[in-house]
């Protein structure tokens, strides 16, 4: 859909915002990218280390407060 020419230059109030921030604090998405590489950007893990991972792991029952008496 295209808008029509008298709002073609329209700039919301929440994009108006994040450009204030940014230019307030240009070193915030330098710490975006780090808390993103900390957090969610792992080196890829292999076959045998998948393979070891899972054998290492402790069986769980399905329901973890339930005791079994």
């Amino acid at each position: 859909m295209k808008l029509p020419a008298k709002h073609m230059n329209y700039v919301s109030d929440h994009t108006l915002f994040i450009a204030e921030l940014k230019a307030k604090n240009p070193a915030m998405e330098e710490g975006q990218r780090a808390g993103r590489a900390l957090l969610w950007d792992k080196p890829p893990v292999s076959l045998d280390e998948q393979d070891r991972q899972m054998a290492s792991a402790v069986k769980q029952q399905a329901y973890v407060y339930q005791n079994k008496n």
